[in-house]
């Protein structure tokens, strides 16, 4: 533990060790101490001025009251046992008053459980009399790490919330921000949309945010997976089939198609149906139109797709294994989504977000923990990312998510998001950062030390 006494309003950085790592904080935590007993009161003092806290003492706890209204206070120490009014009192004024700051109680030995009862109403912790220094300085380090998480978990709540216009996208990322804005313009209309990326992206969840902003929200959003279903199944899946038309086909059935009809039809990995379904799929975007397996019936539907892919559909066109026309069709918006690798800012956002969703207790990430998860390469992206999570919070038993409970390849290797890059990728992710910080792409190229020019054709190169 290391740190100065605070003298003379001379502020020194608040050094606190972690269950995990030494964190230096920029700022000293401001802690107000209340206790009717003087020499208590003194002794916390300086043992708190010795880590470098800002303390204020106050022997009376109506003046406490007083203070807390004029000045806020991360950490507030308060007896319990005082006149006129007890430190339960005290403790809800202080929740009316400065919900944000985080109280521990001081307790002596024969009412532990006013202090528990204390904590139950909103306390973070005790501490019994008599105690000793190293007693109270780790009280103060584990309170101090809980309430600076504790507002970061609010802070990124607040951006949660303020991020809901763009559906279950979430993002603060200049690139993804982006994309969301191009999907809100094409959502206006019927074209085709083509969506890239790695398995875990969020492709599926940027088509239905499409859909729901679109005209056809109030109609049917038909999503299917292309590489699930067998090719000899996958044309009756889309387009039906008449009662023994095949082996099987004990009935008339619609197809996902007829069920679209009047909305739109989410095909992932479109890279994967088979050549003779091609050629039908090709029909219904020219024509609008199809038949049935078994019939000679043709069916008009209005409907709008939208295509998914993690394959390299230039590579896909050059190996022929998805159609030139079919293509073409499908590429009337073309929007590829980033990586999470690329977008580390929203690990944070994502994180908190998968903590909500599966915990019923606040919880909330160390700063360790934090820094792993935003080394990690996560080739499983943000499908990876929740399942992380998940586990992390079955695993966790405090309110502060530690290291010890993420995966091991998380945990262990913290270079290894480096080391596996390729010069490309490490290229292509420092410009998109430079990119994501700058006005303009003049200011990008002087930083990065390249022309113009070189910054273009390589923005053309990594698809940037």
């Amino acid at each position: 533990m290391g740190g100065e006494c605070v003298r003379k309003g001379k502020h020194v950085p608040f050094y606190y060790t972690g269950m995990n790592t030494m964190i230096t904080t920029q700022r000293q935590p401001n802690v107000l101490v209340v206790d009717d007993e003087t020499n208590i009161l003194k002794t916390i003092g300086i043992c708190l001025d010795s880590i470098g806290c800002i303390t204020d003492l106050v022997s009376k706890p109506l003046d406490a009251i007083s203070r807390l209204r004029e000045k806020k206070f991360d950490l507030a120490f308060i007896d319990l046992k005082m006149t006129p009014i007890g430190g339960m009192e005290l403790l809800d004024e202080i929740k009316k008053v400065s919900p944000e700051t985080t109280v521990i109680i001081i307790t002596a030995h024969g009412s532990i459980e006013s202090a528990v009862e204390a904590i139950k109403r909103g306390a973070y912790n005790y501490i019994q009399k008599p105690f000793e220094y190293k007693e109270l300085q780790l009280i103060v380090q584990r309170a101090w790490e809980y309430h600076v998480l504790n507002l970061e978990v609010k802070d990124l709540k607040r951006q949660l919330t303020h991020l809901r216009d763009t559906g279950d996208i979430i993002t603060k990322n200049k690139t993804m921000l982006e994309i969301v804005e191009l999907a809100r313009r094409v959502a206006a209309s019927s074209i085709s949309v083509l969506l890239e990326g790695e398995s875990g992206t969020g492709k599926e969840v940027l088509a239905n945010y499409i859909h729901k902003i679109s005209a056809r929200s109030d109609k049917p959003f038909v999503k299917i997976n292309c590489a699930s279903i067998p090719d000899n199944l996958l044309e009756s899946e889309l387009f039906g089939h008449m009662k023994g038309s095949f082996t099987g086909a004990i009935k008339d059935r619609q197809g996902r198609f007829e069920v679209a009809d009047g909305g739109t039809i989410f095909l992932d990995e479109i890279a994967e149906i088979a050549p003779s379904t091609q050629v039908k799929l090709l029909r219904v975007l020219q024509n609008k139109e199809f038949e049935r397996i078994g019939d000679n019936v043709t069916r008009r539907v209005d409907v709008r797709i939208i295509a998914a892919t993690n394959k390299n559909l230039d590579e896909a066109l050059k190996e022929e294994t998805i159609r030139e026309d079919l293509f073409y069709r499908l590429n009337g918006v073309r929007i590829k989504m980033l990586p999470l690798r690329e977008r580390p800012e929203d690990i944070p956002l994502h994180a908190q977000h998968f903590i909500g969703l599966f915990s019923s207790q606040q919880k909330s990430l160390s700063q360790e923990a934090l820094r792993r998860l935003q080394a990690y390469r996560w080739p499983g992206n943000i499908r990876e990312l929740e399942n992380v999570m998940q586990r992390a919070v079955v695993l966790s038993k405090d309110k502060v998510i530690h290291v010890d409970v993420l995966p091991e390849e998380i945990r262990s290797d913290k270079n290894k998001y480096v080391i596996e890059r390729t010069l490309e990728e490490i290229e292509k992710s420092h410009i998109i950062r430079v990119l994501q910080h700058v006005d303009d792409y003049e200011e990008a190229a002087r930083i990065l030390g390249i022309d113009p020019a070189t910054l273009w054709r390589k923005r053309k190169r990594y698809n940037i």
